[in-house]
């Protein structure tokens, strides 16, 4: 009790907004006078532990060619150093289960605070976080395969969505690593405009047939000198794992359609996000036919960020839905480089924070110009950074972005640079904080990481310091000492 009190007073009570749906009421209502909007985030995660780890095999290919594009170790004995105690086993399917019914919560009182409002869900309280994993490296693999074969047929260097790969020449390449399949048949007669080749969004586009294509599509395991699948059928188990996982995203997304909210579902960890991803992007074929309801979200301190990004755009052009999605520069940096360092892997973070901040504005300026161009695509700016916002204030104007188009919107957490956020609210911008709450010891990992990314934001806290300063004697000479917005 007395650490929880503690905390009420200090990290709890100036990032979190109380432990309920109903304790947070008064803060929404406050911040919407004001201009400002709320995302509502029951911030609950799941991680793995070592405990857990030793009771589940969830890693099953990880030997496959790792040099050229295995997943490798980042996939590797995943519970070691990594922050969090505890997971789901089948007996904790009814954990997943309150977690959707408190986001639905969430999602109801987003939509009777205002009829605008977002509301945010983590994929790990919705699955098994073993399960997350293991699709997470199938994923990577299947990328990375994609990306050796073009290496073989001299695409390297090339942006993700200019690597094609010829079929004539990827059937040979195969045969003659000893597979038996008619690769090129078999793409062919499933696309019939394919010119011969494929790129990145066919190639990802044949793990929805995984049950079909894993005779047919083999790697060489370089240990066992023989052709193995690279896509290993999901176990019954894992199979209804992956459809009680699809079967809560989607009641969240009917919940939100009816209550007029949006959805954003969180980062993770880098060894979870390729199969949080993929899991938003599947809710996102269904439910952003007509408006985005689902937002993606991208964190931008990753090295393959612009890829991300401009992979799924192309796909949401191709498809015809909306691309929604909030930008970020990234919450795991600290434990992300620590884990790399010791599994002995490449170093997923951009190297500094100013290539981060150009990776940012890079994808930022790829998604600002498809809105301009296919008025289907949406974006949060989630940054905290002035220069970033001044940037897009900027290329909105450059490119006739209205305020009220309702495509371009800010975003900050609760907390933090409320001289952003308000002024661009009283402006007439869409602008948002991101409103955490929830119990003390499950908002935990959320507060850790808010400590740790707080080293960087002193310049920050210094400039609020002056800012509240100057108002403080600005109010005291002109006699309007509070003031008391109506709402």
């Amino acid at each position: 009790i007395a650490f929880s009190q503690f905390m009420k007073m200090t990290f709890y009570g100036q990032f979190v907004a109380g432990e309920d749906h109903e304790a947070i009421r008064p803060l929404i209502q406050k911040n919407r006078a004001f201009g400002v909007g709320s995302v509502l985030d029951y911030s609950v995660e799941e991680d793995i532990s070592q405990e857990d780890s030793e009771h589940e095999e969830f890693l099953t290919c990880s030997d496959r060619m790792e040099e050229k594009y295995g997943a490798h170790k980042q996939f590797e004995d995943c519970a070691g150093g990594v922050t969090g105690a505890r997971t789901y086993f089948d007996a904790d399917e009814a954990k997943c289960d309150q977690h959707m019914e408190t986001f639905i919560k969430c999602i109801k009182a987003s939509g009777g605070s205002s009829m605008d409002g977002f509301s945010a869900i983590k994929m790990t309280a919705l699955g098994r976080p073993q399960f997350l994993l293991k699709f997470s490296e199938i994923l990577v693999k299947w990328q990375r395969f994609f990306t050796f074969l073009a290496s073989q047929q001299g695409k390297d260097g090339l942006e993700a969505l200019e690597q094609r790969l010829e079929l004539r020449q990827l059937q040979d390449f195969l045969t003659k690593l000893g597979a038996r399949g008619d690769f090129h048949g078999w793409f062919a007669s499933r696309n019939q405009e394919t010119s011969g080749c494929i790129d990145m969004l066919d190639w990802r586009s044949l793990i929805d047939g995984r049950t079909k294509t894993s005779d047919l599509l083999v790697v060489p395991n370089v240990k066992q000198g023989e052709l193995e699948p690279l896509l290993l059928r999901f176990t019954e188990e894992e199979e209804k794992q992956l459809a009680r996982v699809l079967q809560r995203m989607d009641i969240l997304a009917k919940h939100a359609l009816e209550n007029g909210v949006r959805l954003m579902v969180d980062a993770e960890q880098t060894y979870f996000q390729p199969a949080i991803s993929r899991l938003t992007l599947e809710m996102q074929r269904i439910y952003n036919r007509e408006t985005p309801v689902i937002f993606n979200t991208y964190q931008c301190y990753l090295k393959e960020a612009y890829d991300n990004v401009t992979v799924d755009v192309e796909q949401s052009r191709r498809e015809g839905w909306h691309f929604a999605a909030k930008l970020v520069r990234g919450a795991y940096m600290y434990q992300e480089r620590e884990r790399a360092a010791e599994r002995g892997y490449e170093d997923p973070i951009n190297p500094d924070y100013e290539s981060t901040n150009r990776m940012y504005h890079r994808c930022l300026d790829h998604v600002l110009d498809e809105i301009a161009l296919n008025r289907k695509a949406n974006v949060m700016v989630a940054s905290h950074n002035e220069d970033t916002v001044k940037h897009t204030l900027q290329r909105m104007n450059e490119l006739g972005l209205s305020p009220t188009d309702n495509k371009v919107f800010f975003g900050q957490l609760l907390g933090m640079c409320d001289q952003i956020s308000f002024p661009l609210g009283q402006a007439g911008f869409p602008v948002y904080k991101y409103v955490p709450y929830g119990p003390v010891d499950e908002v935990m990992p959320y507060l850790s990481r808010r400590a740790q990314e707080n080293r960087g934001f002193m310049k920050g806290a210094q400039k609020e310091r002056e800012l509240l300063w100057k108002e403080l004697k600005r109010r005291l000479a002109s006699g309007e000492l509070l003031h008391r917005p109506v709402y």
